[in-house]
């Protein structure tokens, strides 16, 4: 594939206008709360499309392509039953108490509910789950610009790190936010052609069930047992590890959307930022799986080999090489462009953010001025940039970037879930119990994939594997949690205002219109995606 003069210019004008958007706002970086959460100054609406960008980086455009052409419409569930309904649920129940608090990271929120050891605990497994995931943008970034334009890997690498960085480094989270906001459009735009024009030449929908194998674009009717569908999942499995476990413990504890959340400009513009999300997350599979399964259909097999073996990751790359002509490929490079950037920084503002307030605050230099705080965090930027290069080289083991992230969030979030649950919503819930259950609950995750690779439990898939490591994770750390707490000392009530359900004033917003509520947004997505899933069972 070869790019036009006119593909270079696209390309060119949007790293100037991010890099400039970088400049223009490091005036405004004042103070620590500026840099890491934007002054909580943020619309809604803004903060809502940065909290669907954040996550719909090279993780989202290559690993759900990938699982489309190896699942098929199975992979919607990670939209419909993995997303959707958790967004719902931290919008309506657990922004209140994040923004409520004033807390200024998740592992803060940890901190003021229960203490320092959990705080610290999650703070480290966060920290190294986000330069994990940073470097799963900068693989799939490499690999898409190697196999397209024959770009040295070790070069691609280095250059889109260096962009992130800078904006970053410039203008921190709101340089973030308002750069997401251009990708989500940038994405959209440049990948919707890709959806038209790959199920055109499969024959329109028809002609795609046609093409592939039974049931390959069912969601529901082949869930019976693992046997009956190429995910290798049963609808418990899938319900209870993708819907319940990983989903709620990615959408609802996850600083790198959260953080979004945070940042906006009051109450109910915090609890509306994921509910606003949730439209454009639901269609999203039509934009990305269905393109997935159109180059599994109509591609011959021999695309897909790298080495003797299927790469899925190619799915996408494969039809941007087929449709774009010159002109219209520099867009489509340029929205791939954006979903690794957007992705990427993403998690390294979460990491700044993290590492800052909750491990060098806490532990190595408490109590320094607020602008030794904000240099810190522009040093923890380099750090992480610097550490998501080093990571990047342990996603090419990987032949389905999905399931790598999935890995990792069974580690993570799976039993951080868990202890949210229990922290928010049972006052019972001791400081012993949350740290105890966290480290037992991550323990089992572990013990899971030692049994896995080992060979000791087999699965028929990868992601089947991550899903029951997940319920295993989150299970452990729910039962010790409670275990622990009822032979420990709780804390007393009074210290528990506005950190637990029943001890928090709920938000009305009596002064906005029915319509413009929470709960009016979150009844409407919640009705659109059940309308969903019985169209596409």
């Amino acid at each position: 594939m070869h790019l036009r003069l006119i593909d270079y210019f696209i390309i060119g004008a949007y790293c100037a206008f991010v890099l400039g958007v970088g400049f223009t706002l490091k005036r405004s970086m004042r103070t620590s709360l500026d840099f890491f959460l934007s002054g909580r100054r943020i619309a809604a609406w803004v903060t809502g499309l940065a909290f669907i960008s954040a996550n719909l980086g090279a993780l989202e455009l290559m690993g759900m392509a990938a699982s489309g052409a190896q699942y098929g419409m199975l992979t919607s569930h990670f939209y419909w039953v993995g997303a959707i309904p958790a967004m719902i649920f931290i919008g309506l129940f657990m922004m209140p108490f994040y923004y409520g608090s004033r807390a200024r990271s998740v592992p803060e929120y940890l901190r003021l509910r229960f203490d320092e050891k959990t705080r610290g605990f999650n703070a480290l497994t966060f920290a190294v789950m986000t330069v994990l995931a940073s470097g799963i943008n900068l693989y799939a970034m490499a690999l898409v610009f190697r196999l397209m334009l024959g770009w040295s890997i070790h070069a691609t690498i280095l250059l889109s790190a260096v962009v992130v960085l800078v904006y970053t480094f410039l203008g921190g989270l709101t340089s973030s936010i308002y750069n997401e906001v251009l990708q989500f459009f940038l994405i959209v735009f440049g990948v919707m052609p890709l959806a038209y024009l790959s199920v055109t030449e499969a024959g329109g929908w028809q002609g795609l069930v046609a093409r592939l194998p039974a049931g390959f674009t069912h969601t529901w009717e082949n869930l019976g047992s693992a046997s009956d569908n190429a995910m290798g999942v049963g609808w418990f499995s899938l319900v209870a590890g993708l819907g319940f476990v990983l989903s709620f413990g990615y959408w609802c504890t996850d600083f790198l959307v959260v953080q979004r959340a945070m940042a906006a400009r009051d109450m109910a513009a915090a609890q509306k930022t994921p509910l606003i999300a949730a439209f454009p997350k639901m269609f999203i599979p039509f934009l990305i799986i269905v393109p997935g399964m159109a180059a599994w259909a109509i591609l011959p097999r021999a695309n897909f080999l790298v080495n003797g073996a299927v790469d899925y990751n190619l799915a996408l790359p494969l039809l941007l090489a087929r449709y774009y002509p010159a002109g219209m490929l520099g867009v489509g490079i340029t929205a791939l462009l954006a979903s690794f950037m957007s992705g990427m920084a993403g998690n390294v503002t979460a990491f700044n953010t993290v590492w800052t307030y909750d491990i060098y605050h806490a532990y190595i230099r408490p109590g320094a001025p607020d602008a030794h705080y904000l240099a810190m965090g522009r040093i923890a930027t380099v750090g992480g940039v610097i550490i998501s290069i080093a990571t990047a080289y342990l996603a090419l083991q990987f032949h389905n970037i999905m399931d790598y992230l999935q890995l990792i969030f069974s580690f993570v979030n799976a039993p951080l879930f868990a202890t949210f649950l229990l922290g928010m919503f049972w006052k019972r819930a001791t400081p012993n119990g949350a740290f105890y259950g966290l480290v037992g609950g991550t323990a089992a995750a572990a013990g899971h994939w030692l049994a896995t690779g080992s060979g000791w439990i087999s699965y028929a898939s990868q992601m089947a594997a991550n899903f029951s490591r997940a319920i295993w994770a989150w299970s452990a750390c729910f039962l010790l949690t409670i275990l622990v707490s009822l032979f420990t000392r709780p804390r007393p009530e009074a210290e528990l205002t506005g950190l637990v359900y029943g001890l928090t004033e709920k938000p009305r917003h009596t002064d906005l219109p029915w319509f413009r509520r929470p709960a009016a947004l979150a009844l409407l997505a919640a009705v659109l995606v059940l309308v969903l899933n019985w169209v596409y069972r």
